[in-house]
């Protein structure tokens, strides 16, 4: 499979966002089908890891580090599941777009190993991408300069955890887990700090 063809299937997880976006599915119908996308990449991980069995697909879209630990599609799976849980639609959703538009075009542009980091010109787009997803949503729930200092400062994050694997105790941090929390973090620090009242616009 081709790295074009690879970042094509990453990038298909936005057909989740975008039922919320095109006002098909309500947010706890997202939350739900997150709910069951979890458990069936668990139990296809659980039959990988725990039986051996080699499904024929992992093969082309897995990475080395991946063969003996959870594979990304799955930690794919549980980090937007954890945005979706913990966050509203308005923090939750460009988080979850970080993931599945910035991160294939940086992946495209400029692919990193474990414990490397990518090139500057390369996080320099993830993070335009990045805050150019975030920027319409932050700034429709806080004033404009509130909603563009939490946009900077979610893309910095989703571009950090995209930049760089850190091995931990042997085992990779893949960005497909660490990207959408980190970039609610930076939302969350910049509303929180903001002052009083903004705050309510984690939740709306």
């Amino acid at each position: 499979m081709s790295e074009l063809e690879r970042r094509a299937v990453h990038a298909s997880g936005t057909g989740l966002p975008a039922l919320y976006l095109l006002g098909l599915v309500d947010w706890p119908g997202i939350q739900l089908l997150l709910v069951g996308l979890a458990l069936t990449v668990t139990g296809l991980e659980f039959v990988r890891l725990g039986l051996g069995y080699e499904w024929a697909l992992f093969d082309k879209l897995a990475r080395s580090y991946e063969r003996e630990n959870v594979a990304g599609y799955a930690l794919y799976a549980y980090s937007q599941l954890a945005v979706a849980l913990v966050f509203m639609p308005n923090l939750a959703l460009p988080a979850m777009l970080m993931l599945t538009i910035g991160d294939p075009v940086s992946g495209y542009l400029g692919d990193n190993d474990a414990g490397t980091a990518k090139e500057l010109g390369v996080l320099a787009v993830m993070f335009l991408v990045c805050f150019a997803l975030a920027a319409p949503f932050l700034t429709a729930a806080a004033s404009l300069p509130v909603g563009i200092a939490a946009a900077t400062v979610g893309a910095a994050g989703a571009t950090l955890a995209d930049g760089v694997k850190p091995v931990v105790a042997g085992y990779v941090v893949d960005d497909n887990l660490s990207i959408p929390p980190a970039a609610c973090v930076g939302f969350v620090l910049v509303f929180v700090l903001a002052g009083p009242g903004l705050d309510a616009a984690l939740w709306f």
